[in-house]
């Protein structure tokens, strides 16, 4: 029994050391007062911090305002990477959304946010 637990025990300390990570630098990007119309790209920039190559398998947002886009090739140990967000700045008002990454990291779903208030005059972004 001892030798199954300890057999048990190396299997899953070899899969968490293994395992693929990122960090971002950011999880909120923050618009601020955007005026209607700008530009509503923004970037969230992460590093894989695993030792094992990092897959971004899909990205979905909470709706078609917001469209995101993956990197195509994966991201090696220690290099950066960028996920693209858009946002329609036509839309007037206060906007609050979310975007969920999937992939082959230890945690495999990562929530991102992005926020920020459209007015119809000029405004000072906040980034």
């Amino acid at each position: 029994m001892k030798t199954v637990l300890s057999f048990i025990a190396v299997c899953f300390l070899a899969l968490t050391v293994n395992a693929q990570e990122f960090k971002f630098e950011k999880e909120l990007i923050n618009y601020g007062k955007i005026s209607q119309g700008s530009e509503g790209k923004r970037v969230f920039e992460f590093t894989n911090t695993g030792d094992a190559p990092l897959i971004i398998k899909d990205i979905k947002s909470t709706c078609g305002c917001t469209v995101p886009s993956k990197p195509e090739k994966p991201i090696m140990p220690g290099e950066k990477g960028q996920i693209e967000v858009s946002y329609d700045t036509k839309r007037l008002g206060g906007f609050s959304k979310a975007i969920t990454v999937y992939s082959n990291a230890k945690e495999e779903r990562k929530m991102l946010k992005i926020k920020g208030y459209i007015t119809k005059g000029d405004a000072k972004s906040e980034n």
